[in-house]
C-alpha cells in the first residue's frame, strides 16, 4: 500500500497534467476482468455489477496543487514502520485516499455491496472545469447509489457533509477628485470602512446539523480601488466570503449577506450548496460505525467545502474519509503518517469485503 502510494505520488498530475496519471489508473482498471470502466476526459469511472442491493461510490481526484521550487516530488520517507511519513506534493490531498481507493478497486473482486470507484481531474482549479462535475452533467446514472465515499484528507475519521460557500463583491462608490484638493470628491475606499466594520462586528455562529457542529464564517478575502496615487478613487470593492452549514440553502446563505451589507451593492460571484452529513442514512451510519470501532474517534464535521455536495445534490448521503491532515493540503511541507493510509485502507476493505 505505501509502495503504491510513493509511485502515484511520484508522478505529477499538477491540474491540467493529469492525462499520464489517467491513463495509468485506466491501464490497470481496464485489466481487472470484475470492473467495467469507462473514460470521460481525464476522469474514470469502473464499476461491478455483481447485482448485489445496494452501490457504494467511492471517489477521489488525481490533481495536485502546483508543485513548489524546487518540486516537493519524488517524495521522501522519515521514520519507520507505522511511525514513518511521507512527504512531498499530494501526499495529502489526496493521492493517499486516491490509492488506497486505486488498489481496493483492483483487489475486491467480491464485495459485500456494488462499487463504483471514480478517479477525477481538475478539482482543485475553476468549478467548471470539475471532472466530477462533468461526470454528473454527461453521466449521472453512474454516479447514484446508496452512499459516496471522498477519499479527501479527514486525519482517517469520518467527517460528514461540509459546509456552503458564496463570494460576493460589496461595492463602495463615490466621487473622484484631484487628491490635492480631495474635498471635492468623496473617497470610495474610506467609504468602505463601514463595510469592514460590519465584518469585523460579525459573530459567526456555530450550527449543529443532524448532529454535527459547523463553524461559519464571514471573511473579507480582497480589497480594491484607486485609479492613481494622485487620485481621489470613486470606486471600492471588498471581496467577502461567506462559509454556511449545511442547513442553509444557497437563495438563504444570499439573503443573509445582503441582509448585513444593506445600503451597499452587493454581487455574487461564485456560489457551491453544502451538503448535510449524512449519518441518517443506514449505509453511512453503518461505515462510520466500523470507522469508530477502528479508530475510536466519533464523526466530526468537514469544515471546508468538498465534492460531497456534488453527491448530495444528487441525493446520495456522502461523507468525507481519507488520510492526511487537512490542515496541511497545498502546504510547500504537505506530509502524511504511514499509519493514516493503512487505516483508511483497512477499514474500508474490511466494510467492503464484509
Amino acid at each position: 500500500m505505501v509502495d503504491l502510494w510513493r509511485v502515484v505520488c511520484d508522478a505529477p498530475s499538477v491540474s491540467g497534467d493529469e492525462g499520464p496519471l489517467a491513463d495509468a489508473v485506466e491501464a490497470a482498471l481496464r485489466a481487472c476482468d470484475h470492473l467495467t470502466v469507462l473514460r470521460d476526459g481525464d476522469a474514470i469511472v469502473a464499476r461491478t455489477t455483481l447485482g448485489r442491493d445496494r452501490r457504494v461510490v467511492v471517489a477521489g481526484h488525481l490533481d495536485t496543487v502546483p508543485l513548489t521550487d524546487p518540486p516537493n516530488v519524488p517524495t521522501w520517507t522519515e521514520g519507520t514502520g507505522d511511525d514513518a511519513v511521507l512527504w512531498g506534493r499530494g501526499t495529502v490531498d489526496m493521492k493517499g485516499g486516491l490509492s488506497v481507493q486505486l488498489a481496493l478497486a483492483v483487489e475486491l473482486t467480491d464485495p459485500v455491496v456494488d462499487v463504483t470507484w471514480v478517479f477525477y481531474d481538475h478539482e482543485e482549479v475553476a468549478a467548471h472545469l470539475n471532472g466530477l462535475g462533468r461526470l454528473v452533467d454527461h453521466h449521472p446514472e453512474l454516479l447514484v447509489g446508496d452512499l459516496a465515499i471522498l477519499g479527501e484528507a479527514t486525519n482517517a475519521g469520518i467527517e460528514g457533509g461540509c459546509k456552503g460557500t458564496l463570494r460576493v463583491e460589496v461595492t463602495t462608490t463615490g466621487v473622484a477628485a484631484h487628491s490635492g484638493r480631495p474635498w471635492m470628491g468623496v473617497n470610495a475606499i474610506h467609504a468602505a470602512a463601514e463595510v469592514l466594520a460590519r465584518l469585523d462586528d460579525y459573530e459567526a455562529q456555530d450550527v449543529e446539523v443532524d448532529g454535527l457542529v459547523y463553524r461559519e464564517g464571514m471573511s473579507a478575502v480582497g480589497i480594491s480601488g484607486g485609479l492613481a496615487g494622485n487620485v481621489v478613487p470613486d470606486l471600492c470593492t471588498v471581496t467577502v466570503n461567506y462559509r454556511f452549514a449545511p442547513s442553509l440553502s444557497l437563495e438563504q446563505a444570499e439573503a443573509h449577506v445582503r441582509e448585513l451589507f444593506d445600503g451597499f451593492d452587493v454581487r455574487v460571484t461564485d456560489a457551491a450548496p453544502g451538503a448535510r452529513p449524512g449519518l441518517d442514512a443506514p449505509l453511512a451510519r453503518e461505515f462510520a460505525d466500523t470507522v469508530q470501532a477502528l479508530t475510536g474517534v466519533a464523526p466530526a464535521a468537514k469544515q471546508g467545502w468538498t465534492d460531497v455536495a456534488r453527491f448530495s445534490a444528487l441525493g446520495v448521503p456522502a461523507v468525507n474519509f481519507g488520510p492526511g491532515d487537512p490542515l496541511l493540503a497545498h502546504k510547500d511541507d504537505e506530509h502524511c503518517p504511514v499509519s493514516d493510509v493503512r487505516t483508511c485502507y483497512s477499514a474500508l476493505r474490511s466494510w467492503l469485503a464484509g
